[in-house]
């Protein structure tokens, strides 16, 4: 037997007649509940509203504490502090009605509908603390770090927007789900959204994870020397996309934050001491007593000059000379300090030597000619003896 059209439709997605008959309950249930329990409910009206002055004068107090230091830095009670004024008048009423009503005896109808207020008033207000937390924390980052004030705004902007759609879109899935809907599609369109935005400015967020990258894992900071690949200079700015580095040349290089933080980059700024490594060749006539005596020698000198010698010692037969190593460091990160420190060792050191005899040997070489007959032509005149 064939259903009628009628019976084929589709079922409407609200049903009118069900919504006016759980409200009719509703109201049913309210009207009995005052008659027989008016004394209960009079008393836990006013515990709720003692509840809800008690947690405006929290949140007053609370303002107190996010109050900045005088020089507008945010410590983590003033993070606290904000985060709980942004506490919602509708989650005060909302948790004094919960903490009540099982007090004033409420019926089922009542408690469900408390239950379904508190439910959503507790979610977004969770999602509304974190959103405060966490933009308080990644702001107390930047600000010890001294990062630039109008890329700062400018990534605190976007990470703000970032941060409130996540966590907001988070609380509704929670909210729905908990009222018993399904939230299955709803996921997978915000995970196929989210995936297609990614892709879409996979370039731009990658900078932006990179810059969050930077303000929470410091490997460097604005102000400190650095080096990466052939570049040497100081950071001038972190920015939103990108890095800016005076280099010691006096250019003003400018790499992405993503692409910078894939090289290996030295912090000058972090070394205690600058070591400083020359090689120092003496003559093959020298003789062995003085050879032996040279590391001490070398040692003392580059002491004398303010240096801290950790390796003194032969190294190698050079070409035309015997080579000695000198490696000694130099207290703090200053290169300038560094150099004039090797300058004056280097200057003493010839005085030593003049006075010990040593001789720093130039760069010689011999050149040997044959005649046609294959016999050696000597460099220089050879005198024949008479027999």
């Amino acid at each position: 037997m064939s259903k009628s059209p009628a019976a084929n439709a589709q079922e409407p997605l609200f049903d009118a007649s069900g919504f006016a008959t759980q409200t009719s309950g509703l109201f049913t249930a309210s009207r009995e509940w005052l008659q027989h329990h008016w004394l209960q409910i009079l008393i836990a009206f006013a515990i709720g509203a003692i509840i809800v002055i008690v947690l405006h004068a929290a949140r007053r107090l609370a303002g107190k504490l996010a109050v900045r230091d005088p020089e507008g830095r945010a410590g983590w009670g003033s993070i606290i502090g904000r985060a709980l004024v942004k506490t919602s008048n509708f989650f005060i009423i909302m948790l004094a009605a919960k903490l009540v009503a099982g007090y004033a005896g409420a019926p089922s109808q009542v408690s469900s509908t408390i239950n379904f207020l508190w439910t959503i008033a507790s979610v977004f207000q969770a999602a509304a603390w974190v959103r405060e937390i966490a933009l308080g924390a990644i702001e107390h980052r930047t600000q010890s770090a001294h990062y630039s004030g109008e890329a700062l705004l400018s990534a605190m902007g976007l990470i703000r927007v970032l941060i409130t759609f996540a966590l907001f879109a988070i609380a509704l899935v929670v909210v729905l789900d908990n009222l018993g809907v399904n939230v299955t599609g709803l996921v997978a369109g915000l995970g196929v959204g989210g995936i297609a935005i990614g892709l879409a400015a996979q370039g731009i967020f990658g900078d932006l994870f990179a810059a969050l990258a930077i303000i929470f894992d410091r490997p460097f900071r604005r102000g400190d020397k650095v080096q990466y690949d052939q570049t040497v200079g100081v950071i001038e700015s972190i920015g939103l996309k990108s890095t800016r580095i005076r280099s010691f040349g006096g250019e003003m290089r400018v790499i992405s934050n993503r692409q910078l933080l894939d090289k290996e980059i030295q912090n000058i700024s972090n070394r205690d001491h600058v070591r400083v490594t020359l090689t120092i060749g003496v003559a093959y006539e020298t003789p062995p007593e003085k050879l032996e005596a040279l590391p001490d020698l070398l040692k003392a000198v580059f002491e004398d000059a303010g240096g801290k010698v950790a390796r003194a010692s032969f190294e190698t037969f050079g070409a035309s000379s015997l080579d000695f190593i000198v490696q000694f460091d130099v207290p703090g990160d200053d290169w300038p300090t560094a150099h004039a420190t090797r300058n004056k060792a280097l200057v003493l050191l010839m005085r030593r030597f003049a006075e010990q005899g040593i001789v720093i040997p130039y760069p010689t070489q011999t050149t040997y000619t044959a005649a046609p007959d294959g016999t050696l032509v000597m460099p220089y005149a050879v005198q024949k003896t008479e027999g």
